[in-house]
């Protein structure tokens, strides 16, 4: 990792942010919450699965990606991190997509998506099994949603 970028003290409350709001919502841990939050946010960046997730704002902007989304999307983190959320699908896609999220945030979560997606260079591949939660600050107000899985195929 020569990015690291994800070890920023807001990144790791960001992390912190993800892990007990992915706990309120499915009463399991996304990892195991050993160690201090810096070793947290390591293994989390280092987990075998992805993890992507945008902020609250009207046009979410895509704000942390571990390295397996990193891999997969084939991008940075400064270029994951200025991406607006909807465009990690194709233009055909996004009405599933927003209706997805739609469902996750009026829910809370939802699990088992599956959708296409696309990576930076256009690369396209299925989710599979995807559990979509939103993230809530400390005091319960929604900052954004997030995303995990650890499967999906490439398409071309």
């Amino acid at each position: 990792m020569t990015n690291q970028s994800w070890a920023e003290q807001r990144q790791i409350e960001w992390v912190q942010s993800l892990l007990t709001s992915y706990h309120h919502w499915t009463g399991r841990e996304l990892i195991e919450r050993a160690g201090s939050v810096d070793q947290q946010a390591s293994a989390l960046f280092s987990a075998p699965f992805v993890v992507v997730s945008h902020g609250g704002q009207a046009d979410p902007i895509l704000n942390y990606g571990n390295q397996a989304a990193l891999n997969l999307w084939e991008t940075t983190w400064e270029d994951l991190c200025r991406t607006p959320s909807r465009l990690t699908a194709e233009p055909i896609d996004q009405i599933e997509r927003a209706r997805m999220l739609a469902e996750a945030q009026a829910r809370g979560y939802i699990a088992d998506y599956r959708g296409v997606r696309i990576s930076k260079s256009g690369r396209r591949f299925v989710v599979e099994h995807a559990l979509v939660w939103n993230v809530l600050t400390a005091d319960g107000v929604l900052a954004g949603q997030a995303a995990t899985f650890s499967q999906w195929k490439r398409l071309d």
